[in-house]
């Protein structure tokens, strides 16, 4: 696995990640200290698994972020906790915005603004890590051709871009949903296609864990 033993890992991100952890840092104390999402999931296969490893999991996600928000709190977030390995998984409120708050333009991010908002966080934290994932936003749409699906996957695209170029570890949770909407149908995973079930939280817990070579 590539996650060395004793390390911490850092998960930060919106919604998503946050799935109701505690504040203000979360860490495994209780059985949903984690929150009830696919950190929690991480943490419970690694801790299940190899439990020698001693892999210190922290959940940083906040509900209703943007990379803007992150930036924000970069500092208090991510470095003063001074991770070994970071995992970033943002986007898909920077593109809701856009269709849920049209004219409330101030609270859009642009594709370009996402990614030189991204790359600045990366550049800051990247030489003090061991090891950075960085996740896809995602949207749980089959139709490709869906405006919202199609402009959250140009932000994907920059994620991939950006991944290659900060030798960052590439997690395509878009590409993870895709595969399994052959057979189910979105509302079988996420009521508003944003926030998934258990069933869809354990596809991010199977991409992350996959691209970390775990051992299942």
């Amino acid at each position: 696995m590539k996650i060395q033993p004793n390390s911490k890992l850092v998960m930060i991100g919106d919604s998503i990640t946050d799935c109701n952890r505690a504040r203000p840092i979360a860490e495994a104390a209780s059985w949903d200290s984690l929150g009830t999402g696919y950190v929690s999931l991480v943490n419970a296969f690694l801790t299940a698994t190899t439990p020698q490893a001693r892999i210190r999991v922290i959940n940083m996600g906040i509900g209703g972020n943007t990379v803007a928000d992150l930036a924000a709190r970069w500092s208090s977030d991510v470095l003063d906790l001074k991770p070994d390995w970071l995992s970033v998984m943002i986007g898909v409120n920077d593109v809701w915005r856009q269709f849920d708050q049209r004219l409330q333009t101030e609270t859009h991010v642009s594709v370009d603004q996402y990614g030189k908002t991204l790359e600045t966080l990366i550049r800051t934290t990247r030489p003090q890590l061991k090891g950075l994932v960085l996740m896809t936003p995602f949207f749980i749409e089959p139709n490709r051709a869906d405006p919202l699906r199609k402009m959250l996957d140009e932000y994907g695209a920059v994620v991939r871009e950006l991944a290659g170029r900060h030798q960052a570890i590439f997690v395509d949770t878009q590409a993870a949903f895709d595969n399994i909407l052959t057979e189910l149908h979105p509302m079988a995973m996420a009521a508003d296609r944003v926030h998934p079930n258990l069933t869809g939280h354990m596809l991010l817990a199977r991409a992350f864990l996959n691209v970390i070579d775990y051992t299942w």
